[in-house]
């Protein structure tokens, strides 16, 4: 990497943040019949953004992040006391994913969509500002500030459109935000009555020195704080919003949706490894147990939920939960080599999702289509017989009387058929897709003899938790393909009397592009894998993370406060402040 490459790259990580702001003030400035030049900027403002996602990727795991390359001191001053950015390989691997979802969405949403409503393209874009803004952020004040943005845009995206259960389900979902947002600022600040401060690294240093009269107060913080991240992961029983919300949404909407609970998952995951380490003191690995049974019983949710099933729509939103339940479980026990199986399984899962979202729509509007007709006419289906029509004798005919054989498949049922059968196959974890190398990670991690000597807490007398998650991975997938098996038979072949479906381009491209991102996960799973491992390393690592962050020097030319930790060996506090957070120099 040149000089000049290394000097710009950092600044890189304020591009996925300040394209989507720029974006949607852009945006703002043209009136509503310009409706092609906003969606051309979205398109366009979302391509460059992965662009840069990808170029941030290939950065941070080329310098082997997080280290101080990977920090970004906003206005030059020294953490904790200024605005950080840290792009490490979890933050950049959730910014192309983020940004590749959105890409298939924000074309999906071409074909009508963004018509239904007003500013959907302005609010598409914020609420990507928000998403990568969480990514990046080192301290949880501005957490929750990119939190409100991806939040309120959210909103509107959600109820973008018309009718009845959109808008009742659109309430609900408002009103549980902003529960959860309170609950947020409620744990925000008992943290920061307990550390004095919010900067995450800064604070995963001050956990293990509290004093121990301090910490069930820090407890109960930390508690209320994962309350708030765990309504928006879809942890049981704090999910009842998501199924009606994200299936009553737009089609395009729903697919973007489906990255919004991994950015619970992402957070918890983040906050668990610093602030809870083996480096924790008297909290180390605090509310991990309390994880996996709230993994557990998710995922159970998830799996009736599937099954029970009539409509296309609740099934994704139940996959949705099948997913955060297990990764929930996952980043509960603390183990590498489980964490990085199931940050593999989260990029298959997330796309599959939003593959389903979109699909789910094409079906259901073929099904719902008025337009129908009684078979094939003859004049069609004659080229394609082995005989003529006059001559029908000794033809397997049907109850209209014609011809069973080469009756032609129209491209665009074949289309939808074989995405189907490609959703089934990831969903549930059936071989040869990526949803299958996922589960196949997470399940060689859990039998390893020292993962499951990690699940020392017994259920009964000789079943402990990891056999309890690998029991309920594969009967959640088995409930899946039951589920979506006897909805493809309904909506596939149980069907008659019912014209060709219409799919236009611009449906097709998204679908098709999420399906073959999951296959090329599975063709190129080595190194995807390689990836999320070592991922999984540098975050049970957190000393790295920790040391890249308060270690990062401002460059020259602005006198800025440079801080001690309250545990250096070589800069004391001063007297009468020995359990001060830090020491302004």
């Amino acid at each position: 990497m040149t000089e000049l490459a290394q000097r710009l790259m950092p600044h890189l990580m304020v591009a996925p943040i300040l394209l989507p702001m720029l974006a949607a003030a852009i945006m703002l400035l043209f009136k509503e019949s310009q409706r092609k030049t906003k969606a051309l900027v979205n398109v366009v403002a979302i391509v460059l953004g992965l662009g840069s996602a990808l170029l941030l990727m290939a950065w941070v795991d080329a310098y082997d992040a997080p280290s101080e390359a990977g920090v970004y001191l906003a206005g030059n001053w020294r953490a904790p006391f200024g605005i950080v950015l840290v792009a490490d390989r979890l933050s950049a691997l959730m910014l192309v994913l983020t940004y590749s979802v959105a890409l298939c969405s924000a074309v999906f949403s071409l074909s009508r969509w963004d018509r239904a409503g007003v500013h959907f393209h302005p609010l598409f874009q914020l609420q990507l500002m928000g998403l990568s803004g969480a990514f990046l952020t080192g301290d949880l004040f501005n957490l929750f500030v990119f939190f409100e943005i991806m939040l309120a845009a959210s909103y509107g995206l959600l109820l973008h459109g018309s009718g009845r259960p959109r808008i009742s389900a659109g309430l609900h979902y408002v009103v549980i935000n902003l529960i959860a947002s309170s609950i947020f600022l409620i744990g925000v600040s008992m943290l920061y009555g307990v550390t004095g401060t919010l900067n995450m690294a800064d604070m995963a240093v001050k956990i293990a020195l509290v004093a121990d009269a301090d910490r069930p107060v820090l407890h109960a913080a930390a508690a209320i704080l994962a309350v708030a991240f765990l309504t928006k992961a879809a942890m049981w029983p704090l999910n009842f919003w998501l199924v009606p919300g994200y299936s009553h949404a737009t089609a395009p909407v729903g697919a973007l949706f489906a990255i919004m609970t991994k950015v619970g998952i992402y957070t918890m995951l983040r906050l668990y490894t610093l602030m809870f380490s083996p480096d924790a003191g008297g909290s180390a690995g605090f509310g991990g147990l309390w994880m996996i049974y709230g993994g557990l019983a998710t995922l159970a949710f998830g799996a009736v939920g599937m099954i029970g099933s009539q409509r296309l729509g609740n099934m994704a939103g139940y996959s949705v939960i099948v997913s955060s339940g297990t990764l929930l479980a996952a980043v509960g026990f603390g183990r590498e080599g489980l964490t990085g199986g199931a940050l593999y399984y989260l990029l298959s899962s997330t796309l599959t999702a939003s593959a389903f979202f979109l699909i789910t729509d094409v079906i259901e509007r073929w099904r719902n289509d008025g337009s129908s007709i009684a078979g094939y006419e003859q004049e069609d289906v004659a080229p394609y017989l082995n005989v003529d029509l006059e001559q029908q004798e000794g033809v397997n005919l049907d109850e209209e009387e014609e011809a069973l054989i080469g009756r032609p498949i129209p491209a665009a049922t074949a289309f939808l058929g074989l995405g189907f059968i490609c959703i089934v196959l990831l969903v549930s974890g059936m071989p040869p897709l990526s949803g299958f190398v996922g589960k196949v990670a997470m399940l060689s991690a859990l039998l390893n003899p020292h993962g499951l000597q990690q699940g020392a807490s017994i259920l009964t007398g000789t079943i402990t938790l990891p056999m309890v998650l690998l029991a309920l991975l594969i009967l959640s997938g088995l409930c899946a393909l039951i589920a979506m098996s006897r909805a493809g038979i309904r909506h596939f072949w149980a069907v008659e009397g019912r014209g060709t479906p219409r799919v236009r381009l611009a449906e097709g491209l998204p679908i098709a592009a999420l399906l073959i991102a999951c296959i090329a996960l599975t063709v190129k799973g080595d190194p995807v894998l390689r990836y999320t491992y070592a991922t999984a390393q540098s975050l049970h690592d957190s000393n790295r993370y920790i040391s890249a962050v308060l270690d990062k020097e401002p460059k020259p030319g602005k006198v800025a406060p440079t801080y001690a930790p309250a545990s250096s060996p070589t800069l004391p506090a001063p007297d009468g402040a020995a359990n001060a957070p830090g020491v302004l120099r």
